[in-house]
C-alpha cells in the first residue's frame, strides 16, 4: 500500500510540474546546456573518485589501487523484442570506451501490469546470453511489475576494470590528432528503422532483401564496439574514444570536441555509409549524421600511429577509416563538403526518435 501511495503522489507531482510554464523537453538526451547546469550541482568529496559525471564522458572512474573501477548505467526505454540483449551491449560499449574490460553486470527490469511470465523469462534469457557472449558475469539487479508502463524497461549497470595507465577519456583528444571511425555511421539507427518502418520502406520501393539486410546490421557487423576498443587501447596510445549513440556521429563528434575543449574538422566524403542506410534515410526523410550510431567507435591518436591502428583493426576483421582531425578551439566543429566547410550539424533529438514521434 505504501508503494501505491508513493507512486500516486509522484504522478500528481509530475502532473503539476508538466502543467507549469517551463521549457518542455523532447524525447532523447537532455540538452548539453541543461545537463551541464545540472551536473554543476554535484559535489564529490571522495578522493577515490577519479572521474565523476561529466558531459561527454562515458562512465565514472574509481581508484581501486593497482586498477581503476569503471562504472556505468544506461537504460533501454524503447520497445524492442531484444531489450535484454540491448541493455548489455550499450553498457558494455561505454565501459570499453574507457579502455576497460566489462566484467560485472546488474539489471533492473520493469514490466507493465499483466505482463506474461514468458516475457520476464525472455528478457532474462537475453541478459544471460549477451553476458555470456562478452564474458561478463550477471551478478544481480532488481525486477518488478510497475504502474503506467506501456512496454518493458531495462536499466543496466555495469562495472569494468582497467590498469590506471590504460584509462582512456573522451576528453583526452589532442590538437592535430587524427579522427578514426570504425565500421560505418548509423548502424543501429538503420537496423531499428528497418524493423520499425519495414512496411513504409517496402511500400516506398525498398527491396525486401535490403530491408532484411538492414535489420540484421544489429548482428552483422553488430553494435558491439568492445573488440575494437580493447584492441586499440591495449596496443596503441589512444588519446580519446567515444561511441556515437543518440544523435549519431555528429553528436558523438560534438561530445568529443566539447569534452576535450577543442575544435575538429571532418570530411563528409570520408564518412563511411552503407547503401541501405542511405536508402532508409532518403525514404524516411532523415539525416544519417544524426541517426543512432551504436556499433561504430570514434578514436583519436597521433597521426603517425593511425596507419598501424587501421591495419591492426583490419587484421581482426574490423574496418576503420580516417575521417578528419582535431583542430583549435577557435576553428569550431566543421564539416567539409564538396561546396566548402560548414558547421557540423547539431541534433537536439535523434533522427530515429524524431521519426517515431512524428509518424
Amino acid at each position: 500500500m505504501h508503494d501505491y501511495i508513493r507512486q500516486v503522489l509522484v504522478r500528481q507531482e509530475l502532473a503539476t510540474m508538466i502543467s507549469s510554464p517551463h521549457t518542455m523537453l523532447t524525447v532523447g538526451k537532455l540538452p548539453h546546456s541543461l545537463l551541464k547546469r545540472l551536473l554543476s550541482k554535484v559535489e564529490i568529496s571522495d578522493s577515490r573518485v577519479l572521474l565523476g559525471p561529466q558531459v561527454g564522458e562515458d562512465a565514472a572512474l574509481i581508484d581501486m589501487g593497482d586498477t581503476v573501477l569503471v562504472a556505468k548505467t544506461d537504460p533501454i526505454t524503447f520497445a524492442t523484442d531484444l531489450i535484454g540483449w540491448y541493455a548489455v551491449q550499450v553498457n558494455a560499449n561505454d565501459v570499453a570506451c574507457m579502455g576497460a574490460r566489462p566484467r560485472w553486470f546488474l539489471a533492473t527490469i520493469l514490466l507493465p501490469e499483466e505482463s506474461p511470465e514468458k516475457l520476464a523469462e525472455h528478457i532474462f534469457d537475453q541478459l544471460i546470453g549477451a553476458c555470456r557472449e562478452l564474458d561478463i558475469s550477471l551478478v544481480g539487479g532488481h525486477s518488478e511489475v510497475t504502474f503506467d508502463l506501456r512496454h518493458p524497461i531495462v536499466v543496466g549497470q555495469i562495472l569494468g576494470e582497467v590498469k590506471r595507465s590504460n584509462v582512456v577519456l573522451t576528453s583526452g583528444a589532442q590538437l592535430d590528432d587524427v579522427l578514426i571511425l570504425t565500421k560505418t555511421i548509423a548502424l543501429e539507427g538503420t537496423a531499428l528503422l528497418a524493423r520499425e518502418a519495414a512496411e513504409h520502406l517496402k511500400s516506398s520501393g525498398m527491396q525486401p532483401n535490403l530491408i532484411e539486410q538492414a535489420s540484421n546490421l544489429l548482428f552483422n557487423p553488430g553494435i558491439s564496439i568492445v573488440p575494437e576498443a580493447l584492441t586499440a587501447s591495449e596496443n596503441f596510445n589512444i588519446h580519446s574514444m567515444h561511441d556515437p549513440t543518440e544523435g549519431g556521429i555528429a553528436t558523438g563528434l560534438h561530445e568529443i570536441a566539447t569534452a576535450s575543449g577543442l575544435g575538429l574538422e571532418v570530411s563528409l566524403d570520408l564518412l563511411p555509409i552503407l547503401p541501405e542506410t542511405q536508402i532508409v534515410c532518403d525514404i524516411l526523410g532523415l539525416n544519417p549524421l544524426g541517426l543512432l550510431g551504436s556499433g561504430s567507435l570514434i578514436l583519436t591518436l597521433a597521426p603517425e600511429e593511425a596507419p598501424a591502428l587501421i591495419n591492426t583493426l583490419k587484421r581482426v576483421g574490423i574496418n576503420a577509416t580516417t575521417i578528419g582531425r582535431m583542430a583549435k578551439p577557435s576553428e569550431g566543429a566543421t564539416l567539409v563538403t564538396s561546396n566548402g566547410s560548414i558547421p557540423l550539424p547539431q541534433f537536439p533529438q535523434d533522427e530515429v526518435a524524431r521519426y517515431l514521434t512524428e509518424s
